[in-house]
This record gives structure tokens, sequence and C-alpha cells, in this order.
């Protein structure tokens, strides 16, 4: 296929978390709020005066300083932000907006917060927000609460931002409009034989993160426009499409090595993935823009930190509703070492989906860098091949050869 424009420029911006993105914004006089979790709304770190950046550590390889701190038992990513913050990559931040949700960035973020010294910013903070576990309306109710208390009061009273339901407004109507660009970008990724890669697309979900919107939101546009007039190769380059789902990944180059083993990424349900997380804030009547903000937030996440059974069984629908929407073969299951919650989350998606759906799911445990190459194309490989033989089967039970 036609190579896309800004694909290199995106790749690029993602070597590093203090990217020349981030730099122009901050030279523009905005602050820069960090956060790593899809429960601290992105919208309202984009408040004028702000922009939002969720942390990541591209290339880091061995968190070792971090293990010190938090041992070698603990989740890689979460270790990795700490090693990231110990040499300093983080420094550009003035405040870090955490969430008491995942169990060791929870503790990365306690580190920032009880280490002054983590962050070289003399007027860094950090400030946490805690979560329900619920989806109901006394959860929306506490959640809006705790984003009043711990972030928006925060951000008036130490930062001066204003966080008016009118500045809310104008930034729902900002983060709906990236999310709209982004999202249809995805929609290629839907057809019989998709005009973008699963590793282009992941380039433009993670620098959508990773950047101010009003700086990266001009090249996702051209991207989209570049888009609507890029014919598929005659001759597919892959074998079969795949839905891959998980824990945090926010690593395009695990896509990318999936990819070149012949299945072709055609949905992203795992954190830092579109989906979801890039539909629309709707304001609905009688609501406040914080009334929206908490209960899209609450109610639209797939987080597997929601256990009661309802709520997991419709996760697991969820998932199949994917593999037929965007027309995939099968579904890999990701989940980061130690990952407390997608530990379970693994095993049950591995046996429910088989079962009850007839999807074919590849599960595996990964780093958070692509330490075990070999390994995971190994396993790549065998589930591809074991979806083409399934495939063959049914043609051949279809044409009635024994």
């Amino acid at each position: 296929m036609r190579d896309l424009k800004h694909l290199i420029y995106f790749e690029d911006l993602l070597q590093e978390a203090n990217n020349e993105l981030v730099r122009k914004g901050k030279e523009d006089g905005n602050l820069c709020l960090g956060y790593t979790c899809y429960f601290m709304p992105e919208v309202l770190l984009d408040l004028p005066g702000c922009f939002a950046v969720r942390l990541r550590a591209p290339k880091c390889t061995s968190p070792d300083m971090a293990s010190y701190y938090m041992s070698g038992r603990t989740c890689h990513y979460g270790r990795s932000l700490l090693e990231r913050a110990l040499e300093g990559g983080f420094n550009f931040i003035d405040a870090q907006l955490a969430t008491e949700t995942c169990t060791v960035t929870c503790r990365f973020q306690e580190h920032m917060q009880m280490m002054p010294e983590l962050i070289d910013n003399p007027n860094f903070f950090c400030e946490f927000t805690d979560v329900p576990f619920k989806k109901n309306d006394n959860s929306i109710l506490h959640y809006k609460d705790q984003l009043q208390v711990h972030v928006l009061d925060v951000l008036h009273d130490k930062l001066g931002i204003d966080t008016s339901d009118e500045a809310i407004r104008k930034a729902i109507e900002d983060q709906n409009e990236i999310n709209r660009v982004v999202r249809e970008i995805g929609e290629f990724r839907k057809l019989d034989e998709p005009t973008i890669t699963g590793f282009e697309f992941a380039l433009c979900q993670l620098v959508a993160l990773a950047c101010p919107h009003y700086l990266i939101l001009p090249k996702l546009k051209e991207t989209l426009e570049d888009l609507k007039t890029r014919e598929p190769d005659k001759k597919p380059n892959y074998r079969v499409k795949v839905v891959v789902a998980g824990s945090e990944n926010d690593d395009p180059y695990f896509i990318k090595l999936i990819e070149e083993c012949g299945a072709r990424v055609v949905a992203d349900r795992y954190c830092y993935g579109s989906l979801p997380g890039r539909e629309e804030i709707e304001i609905r009547e009688g609501e406040t823009a914080l009334d929206a903000v908490a209960r899209h937030y609450l109610i639209s996440s797939q987080c597997t930190r929601f256990m009661e059974q309802h709520i997991m069984r419709q996760r697991k629908e969820y998932l199949a509703d994917l593999v037929k929407e965007y027309k995939a073969d099968g579904i890999i299951i990701e989940q980061m070492k130690f990952c407390e919650y997608w530990s379970y989350e693994r095993l049950i998606d591995t046996f429910v989906l088989r079962r009850d759906y007839g999807i074919p799911v590849c599960s595996i445990e990964k780093e958070y860098t692509n330490n075990a190459v070999g390994q995971l194309r190994t396993r790549f490989q065998a589930f591809i091949e074991s979806i083409e033989l399934k495939k063959l089967q049914q043609d051949q039970e279809g044409r009635g050869v024994g």
C-alpha cells in the first residue's frame, strides 16, 4: 500500500515521552499533566492552559533501580515507569494526576508523591483519585465527587486553571473532535481488505495520547484524508485477521511483530488501545459537563477491575462482538507479566471465548518490551497456522469432502 505521509514522524514522536510536540506545548506556555489510566479523564487534563500526556517508558529494557524499590515480582510496566522517572525522563511534567486503580502503577505514583526529588520540578505534585469498582448511580456520583475534589479543585487552586462548566464543555468538544478522527481512521480496519495496518493505527492512537491535541490533530486529519484514497495491496500480505485484547500495551512494535507473522491486527481492546476510548462524550439533558464526563468514563470502560458476574460476561460479549464487527478470525489475549487483574481475565477469556463463542484464542504472557521475540513469534505463527487449518477443515466439510 502507498505510504502514509506522517507515519515516520509519528514513529519518531513515540521514541521518548518528552517528544518534540510535548516540548513545543511547554514552549507555548502550557502546563503538562501526566496520567497513566483511562479512569483519569483525558478531557479534564486538556482544559485551557494545560495538556495531557499519558506516560510511557519507551525503550526501557531493564528496570533495575525500580526493582530495588518495588521488587522484581511486580508489573513490568509500573517498574519501567518508575525507572524512567529515576532516570529523569519525566522531569517535563508539572503534575501527575493519579488513580487508585492498577496496583503497581498506583505504587509508581505513590513514589512520585513520596519522593519529591524524583521529578526535578519545584512545583510538581501528585494527586490521587479514587475510582469505584462498580458501575451504578452511586458509583458515578462518588466518581464525580472525586474528580471535582482531586482533579478540578486541585488544578484550579494550585495551577490557576479554569475549571468552570463552560471550560469543560469546550474541552469535551475538542476531545470529541480528536476521538472522531482517530475512530474514523480505525474504521478502515473493518474493510474486507483493510487499508491500514494494525501497526499504523497503533501509531495514530498512541500519538493522540502522548502529544498535545492541538499540535497532533492536524497531522491526524491529514492521515485520515490520506486513507480515503489509499488502495489495498492487490495481493494481501496477511493470512488471517485478529483482535488483540489484554492488559497495558503502549508498544506498537508488539503489534508489528504479530503482523510480521502473517496476521493483520484489526482491533485493539487493550489498555492504551482505542476500544473503548474513542467514543464521543455526550452531555445529556439536565447534566453538567462533569456529570457527563464521570458517567462516560466509568460506564464505557471495559476494565477488568469490575468483577460483578454480569459485567464480566458483558466483557466476553464485547470481545465476541468485536470479532464479528471487524471480521476477525481469532483473538490474541496478552497479559503483562505479574498483572494482577489480567492474570485472572486472560485465563477466563481463553476458556470462555473458545467454549461459548467458538473463537480461536492465543493466550500469551509478555513483558513491557519485547525481550522474548523468538518465543512470541513461534506462538503467533503456530496460532495463525491453526486458524488456517480450521478454515481448511470447515471448507472441506462444507464441500462434503471426507
